[in-house]
């Protein structure tokens, strides 16, 4: 029957989704898009609009599945410590999973669109604010808990870690190394790890944190 869309509009943002997260905005076309998803031109725009429109229902699309699994490890049951660790080593492991080491769509917009393009600048800025109140929460309990530091504030912690796993997004998309990657992790949860009743020094081959001066 005329004008009935007859292709599974789901999974033609999921293959959007994909070729920009490959390919980056700017070196996707109409034309690469119309091929990808198997649909003609005048489909496209009907169901998702221009270019534009299209790659910001893709963002969401990358935040609804990719990047929303790993926060969801922050909300469950049990040790903060092991959920952070099971989702920097997630992170470590992704050059592994990607071969093609596309890095993350969130990261590579924010290089490629921030901040000459508004719209990108306000769907990175968003996504970053929800992985920093996920953190946030997460280490509060973990200060409850007793295995997150108390002493340090849990906002900077977040804000910390938020940097650290967008760090390690870049380094993995430059190298398949994953060796750093893992280095990093164990360096960021020293970090914010609650020190042990009788460690009084740093282990053998971390890093000692000046003290604060103070006037």
């Amino acid at each position: 029957m005329a004008g009935v869309k007859t292709f599974d509009s789901d999974a033609a943002l999921d293959a959007a989704m994909d070729l920009f997260w490959r390919r980056g905005y700017a070196d996707t076309s109409v034309q690469d898009l119309v091929d990808e998803l198997g649909i003609s031109r005048s489909s496209l725009y009907a169901t998702f609009g221009d270019k534009d429109q299209l790659f910001q229902q893709a963002f969401g699309r990358y935040c609804m599945t990719e990047a929303g699994p790993r926060h969801e490890l922050l909300t469950r049951d049990g040790s903060v410590l092991n959920a952070l660790r099971e989702l920097l080593y997630g992170l470590a492991q992704a050059p592994e999973h990607y071969p093609d080491r596309r890095g993350c769509l969130v990261v590579n917009s924010a290089m490629e669109r921030v901040p000459y393009d508004p719209a990108t600048t306000a769907l990175v800025t968003a996504q970053l604010g929800r992985l920093e109140e996920a953190l946030y929460a997460a280490l509060r309990r973990g200060q409850v808990a007793g295995e997150i530091d108390p002493s340090r504030d849990a906002r900077t912690m977040a804000r910390f870690l938020v940097s650290v796993i967008q760090g390690m997004r870049v380094v993995g998309k430059a190298t398949a190394d994953r060796s750093t990657l893992r280095d990093t992790t164990d360096v960021a949860l020293d970090a914010v790890r609650a020190s042990r009743p009788d460690a009084e020094h740093p282990p053998s081959g971390g890093l000692a944190v000046e003290p604060e001066l103070r006037d």
